[in-house]
């Protein structure tokens, strides 16, 4: 799926994907750990990066 086409989640539905809290998250964001974008004033958050988030969180643990 390209980022074009890719769905779009908010802070808070990264948060209960994750389970982690709004902190974190931001943290994530900040640190360029978990890709984001800004539209308007909103962050988005591809649904993909989520997954390549967890995958890359995976490996690095093994």
């Amino acid at each position: 799926m390209t980022t074009a086409t890719a769905e779009l989640l908010t802070v808070p539905e990264v948060m209960a994907k994750l389970k982690l809290g709004r902190s974190t998250v931001y943290d994530l964001i900040r640190s360029r750990r978990l890709v984001s974008l800004t539209v308007g004033r909103a962050r988005r958050i591809p649904a993909d990066a989520v997954s390549e988030f967890i995958a890359r969180t995976i490996e690095e643990g093994e």
